[in-house]
């Protein structure tokens, strides 16, 4: 398929090019940095962000993209689901 958007570079602030589905798990890093959590199901998320600050999300709501550079997402804490890492 022609991407006719392919000669322009990718960054933080084009659209999301590919995807992960996140298995929230408090001992694995996903295999790449997001640019972006897509959550289906809302409640709590808790992070491991880029800079390695770990932070509890509370309260997402369903439905939504939010740009957040994260490495992991820690089962422990974690009450949303059908997230989805997006790069």
């Amino acid at each position: 398929m022609e991407d006719e958007f392919g000669q322009f570079g990718t960054g933080l602030t084009t659209p999301a090019t590919a995807s992960e589905v996140v298995t929230p798990d408090d001992a694995t890093n996903l295999a790449y940095a997001t640019r972006g959590l897509y959550v289906g199901q809302g409640g709590d998320i808790r992070v491991t962000m880029l800079s390695g600050d770990v932070v509890t999300l509370r309260n997402i709501q369903p439905g939504i993209i939010y740009p957040i550079r994260v490495v992991q997402v820690l089962a422990t804490g974690t009450t949303a689901t059908d997230v989805v890492g997006l790069r």
